[in-house]
């Protein structure tokens, strides 16, 4: 339904174990790597573990592609059987040809595996049991699964056995009975779930194996991935998929850290909120409290402060108490009425909910460089190619905010979960200046953020539409713009003639470029230096957040 929308030629998500979408992570690769070592080396067991969803099968299908000729590979899928039934089942996986006689007896069935085993050892070949969600083999069979690893020769193994199954399956192994099968385990991985980096890389190399050209998800949706998943590949799988379904019913080509959260409450049944909304909460909370307190002490009539009481003293002629005058009572002020307070970002935010659309924020951010945005035909980043404009997905915050120093879409969040499409386009000390609708607001910048995930999107214009990233060995009129606004951005004089080749000298330009712009110096010019080197070099006349000297 939502691949042509997106570009994709296939589902990136399906749950299917396909090995083309093996992700090789560290995790993954280390796994993968204990079981080519079970099938070409001689040995007893081979074990591992992981939890549900974490990608153990997938694991397998790639390891049964990667099958080597002298290989013979036994996978058996469901081992809820008995041990007459298991053998059976691992003779038929082998292509044996079994008597009818033969199919009761497990003892018969041992003896036709071990003549199998003897010729193929004799031609060369390794064979290689794989026993999948073994946590739910039985004792007995267990049992007659150590019972294969005596098919020996006097140097060798016949038959190498890998289990792989969830954490149960240590516990199972560890157990007193079945110490003598745990003794013959010669490697042991368990894989754990994905980082937070190895989430994001998982999510960007399904989208690219299924046909993606541009990034689909921004950064912080695949933070709120990973959050959302805990780095388990299936969950990822599910919530990718539900989250491109969301999008494409609201026709955005992007997938925000929103849709991911809508989409994970969807598959998990229950609404997630946002990382910062507890402690905003919290906060919020806290500040109010603290806020009645404080109009009730003000509010509270209070009489003005005389001397305290002098104690009774002696008349100096007669010895009586001396009377002290009484003290005049000062009527009680009535309280003053405050001030409404002004309308707050959240309420601002609620009321603005008509013209905080998606399509709307697009038009506008178009028309900040004097572009046309046209709802409902392409999405936003082709039209802006179209009219010589670059589109920069980007995660960071404030600070990210300053250093691009161009005006950029933010989506924000009110206090129901709705979110709102509103473009920024000032940033002063402590304070935000943001394009809701057709009006121009002043918000603090502990408001905007309180509302806010990092996440943006900019719009740039680049001397030339080719913007891949550019690096040594490279040549052609790219390379020979690139030299130039890097040499006029160092102060160095003009060229007669900038060579198009991207040299030792190119390199050292933009390495020190990076650095002063706090990027990774890897002398590489891709897409964040050419947009950040296109700030450095921009006068007051194109749209910026603050004003630079030209």
């Amino acid at each position: 339904m939502y691949l042509p929308f997106y570009g994709l030629a296939e589902k990136p998500f399906s749950i299917t174990p396909d090995p083309r979408y093996l992700y090789l992570g560290g995790r993954h690769a280390e796994a993968l790597a204990h079981l080519v070592y079970g099938i070409s080396e001689a040995g007893g067991f081979i074990q591992l573990t992981g939890e549900v969803g974490t990608g153990k099968t997938t694991i397998i299908r790639s390891l049964l592609a990667k099958q080597p000729d002298n290989a013979e590979i036994a996978l058996i899928l469901n081992p809820r059987m008995n041990a007459p039934e298991f053998m059976l089942t691992l003779c038929e996986e082998l292509g044996i040809l079994l008597p009818d006689d033969a199919l009761g007896s497990v003892k018969e069935l041992v003896d036709i595996l071990n003549r199998y085993l003897l010729k193929a050892h004799a031609q060369g070949k390794r064979v290689v049991l794989i026993v999948d969600e073994a946590q739910n083999l039985s004792p007995e069979v267990l049992e007659q699964v150590r019972l294969l690893t005596n098919l020996e020769t006097e140097t060798q193994k016949l038959l190498q056995i890998i289990l792989i199954g969830q954490p149960e399956l240590r516990d199972m192994l560890a157990r007193n009975d079945l110490r003598q099968l745990a003794q013959r385990i010669t490697g042991r991985y368990h894989l754990d779930p994905l980082s937070r980096d190895e989430s994001a890389s998982y999510v960007k190399h399904r989208l690219r194996i299924a046909g993606a050209t541009t990034e689909i998800f921004t950064g912080g949706a695949l933070s709120e991935m990973y959050r959302a998943s805990g780095g388990v590949p299936r969950l990822l799988n599910v919530i990718g998929d539900r989250a491109l379904l969301g999008g494409y019913s609201e026709d955005r080509h992007v997938i925000t850290a929103a849709l991911v959260r809508k989409a994970a409450g969807e598959v998990f049944g229950r609404r997630r909120t946002p990382v910062w909304l507890p402690w905003a909460l919290g906060a919020a909370t806290v500040i109010v409290v603290a806020g009645a307190a404080l109009a009730v002490w003000k509010l509270t009539p209070r009489s003005e402060s005389r001397p305290a009481a002098a104690p009774p003293s002696l008349s100096a002629t007669s010895g009586a108490p001396a009377v002290m005058p009484a003290a005049t009572p000062v009527p009680a002020q009535p309280p003053v009425a405050a001030a409404p307070p002004p309308q707050d970002f959240a309420t601002l935010l609620r009321s603005s909910a008509a013209v905080t659309d998606l399509d709307g924020a697009y038009s506008r951010l178009f028309g900040l460089w004097s572009a046309r945005y046209v709802a409902g035909s392409e999405d936003a980043c082709s039209q802006a190619l179209r009219q010589g404009l670059e589109c920069l997905n980007e995660t960071g915050g404030v600070d990210t905010l300053r250093r691009y120093n161009r005006p950029a879409l933010l989506a924000l969040e009110d206090d129901t979960g709705a979110i709102h499409q509103t473009i920024v386009v000032r940033l002063q000390k402590d304070n935000a200046r943001l394009l809701i609708g057709a009006g121009m607001h002043d918000v603090a910048l502990a408001d905007l953020k309180a509302r806010w995930n990092g996440e943006f999107q900019m719009l740039w214009r680049p001397p030339q539409l080719d913007t891949r990233s550019l690096s040594a060995g490279m040549q052609g009129e790219s390379v020979r713009v690139l030299r130039e606004r890097l040499r006029q951005w160092a102060g160095l004089p003009v060229e007669t003639e900038a060579a198009d080749v991207f040299d030792e000298g190119l390199r050292d330009l933009v390495v020190q470029f990076q650095r002063r712009s706090n990027l990774t110096a890897d002398g590489i010019a891709g897409t964040r230096t050419q947009a950040l080197l296109d700030v450095a070099l921009a006068t007051t006349d194109s749209p910026l957040l603050s004003a630079i000297a030209p």
